[in-house]
């Protein structure tokens, strides 16, 4: 069965890496490039022939609920592709940047013990291996943004670190009290008796699942970890960090488990069109008035999320339609965003953007795919982030929401202001730079047209006859609890 090999590629891989690797590089490189490479091909085509499908796997044959099982249906084989599309294009950009810092296998074993941690999440339907799944990504994140070595990056390692901490005891807490209410661990098994439980202790379940999760996805006001942590962190860690882990550890499993386990009380919808609207806002304002660009990134990152968890919260189709669309559209723009950032601090030695200037001639492709990335997250057309921030601002609308809507296209109006910022500073500045004794390497660049060019392609996906094979199965599994109970059950 295919389901085990997403975790056991890049565990092995990791392990591997630590017991070949010499004092250079290569070998770490190329087993993580295969590990990748074999793994971004079986999750498209898990999605792909999978479709309106809910796969299983039965670990060592123990049946439910004694067994523990991975479960992959169109949700979690969407997540997939886009974790493992951002883990190539990172995998890609790092050989040059990290060379750039100095020759170290650790990274690479890091790295993928990251992806092992992710995958894991996605794939299991028992809460407590997703905990320990989601212990194993956060231990190589906390690894990885003090990779540098520098005393800023310790510090936020060690913020991440605590806070990591408190929402994993908290959730920790929530997987007790739900085991103590149901005896179940299986998320499907759990989903079906929980309607015999008392509604106050659902409620305290959904509360403490809220601050946990909402801490590692860093909804307002649980982000004060992520500015410091994706700011500090070298370039391909950061994307990973904004485009997929907070979402993979966050929103992932917040959707999964108030949809497809709690089915959706209103009071928590409720609670995230606030949170979300709050964190559009909030985040939104916090990043105008930033000149770090990395920092200014991430604080973007809480605003992007916010739109996320808007959608998630008007519990209607067409809400989760642009919700769902704008978690794999954000991992791309905000991906290539980090990517940018990362080149122009390696060339230019400062991630601020008054010392930087003009750099159409010295970076041509980073420049020119800024710009893209720019327009994508700001909501202009033709590119992804303008249909689902447009999806999400109909669906407010048509459920009787226009307060909500008008905080999103505020929200994105501000966005555009403080990216024509960052170009009108950082990349199209009056400071001409044309010579460097920093070169990027071909895989940088690739890196950087890769996610480019998906920031226009994937706006196809809402056309009519795509969006039908591809978006509306994912939120089909989303919307229908008991279409999920009886799939991953075998009912």
């Amino acid at each position: 069965m295919i389901l085990p090999y997403f975790i056991i590629i890049p565990l092995l891989a990791a392990f591997i890496i630590t017991l070949i690797a010499s004092e250079k590089d290569d070998w770490a490189v190329i087993l993580s490039f295969v590990s990748s490479t074999v793994i971004l091909i079986l999750s498209v085509y898990i999605f792909i022939t999978g479709r309106n499908e809910t796969i299983t796997y039965l670990m060592s044959g123990w049946n439910l609920p004694i067994g523990i099982v991975l479960v992959v249906d169109s949700f979690s084989g969407f997540v997939l592709v886009m974790v493992s599309i951002i883990t190539f294009t990172s995998l890609l950009f790092s050989v040059n940047y990290i060379r750039h810092m100095r020759e170290d296998w650790r990274y690479y074993s890091l790295f993928m013990l990251l992806v092992t941690g992710m995958n894991g999440i996605i794939v299991t339907g028992d809460l407590f291996n997703l905990f320990v799944f989601m212990e194993i990504a956060l231990f190589a994140a906390f690894a990885l943004v003090a990779y540098g070595g520098k005393a800023e990056e310790f510090e936020a390692s060690f913020k991440y670190a605590v806070m990591g901490s408190v929402s994993s005891t908290i959730i920790l807490v929530a997987i007790g009290v739900v085991y103590s209410a149901t005896s179940n661990l299986n998320m499907a098994k759990i989903a079906e008796t929980i309607k015999n439980v008392d509604p106050k202790v659902v409620n305290w379940i959904g509360g403490l699942f809220l601050a946990g999760f909402g801490l590692k996805a860093a909804i307002i006001p649980f982000h004060a970890w992520l500015p410091d942590a994706h700011s500090s962190a070298p370039a391909p860690i950061s994307s990973m960090l904004s485009g997929i882990l907070i979402k993979a550890l966050g929103i992932y499993v917040i959707i999964r488990v108030f949809y497809n386990i709690l089915g959706a009380p209103k009071i928590f919808t409720d609670a995230f069109l606030v949170l979300g609207t709050i964190s559009i806002m909030v985040g939104v304002l916090l990043a105008i008035g930033q000149w770090d660009l990395k920092r200014l990134l991430a604080y973007h990152s809480i605003s992007q999320i916010g739109y996320i968890l808007l959608g998630i919260g008007l519990a209607t189709p067409l809400g989760i339609l642009g919700a769902v669309f704008h978690l794999f559209n954000h991992a791309i723009f905000k991906s290539l965003l980090f990517y940018n950032a990362g080149t122009v601090e390696m060339v230019l030695g400062t991630r601020d953007l008054r010392k930087m200037g003009n750099l159409t001639k010295l970076l041509p492709y980073t420049t020119s795919t800024s710009l893209v990335a720019s327009l994508s997250i700001s909501g202009i057309p033709p590119f992804n982030g303008f249909f689902s921030k447009l999806i999400i601002i109909i669906a407010a609308i048509q459920i009787g929401h226009p307060v909500y809507a008008l905080f999103a296209v505020l929200g994105s109006i501000l966005t555009l202001a403080s990216f024509m910022k960052v170009q009108r500073y950082g990349f199209r500045g009056e400071n001409v730079v044309e010579h460097s004794d920093v070169k990027i390497g071909w895989r940088m660049k690739s890196a950087m047209i890769i996610l480019a060019v998906l920031c226009l392609a994937t706006s196809l996906l809402v056309i009519p006859g795509i969006k039908e094979v591809t978006l509306d199965p994912v939120v089909d599994v989303i919307m229908n609890k008991t279409n999920y109970i009886n799939l991953v059950a075998g009912k």
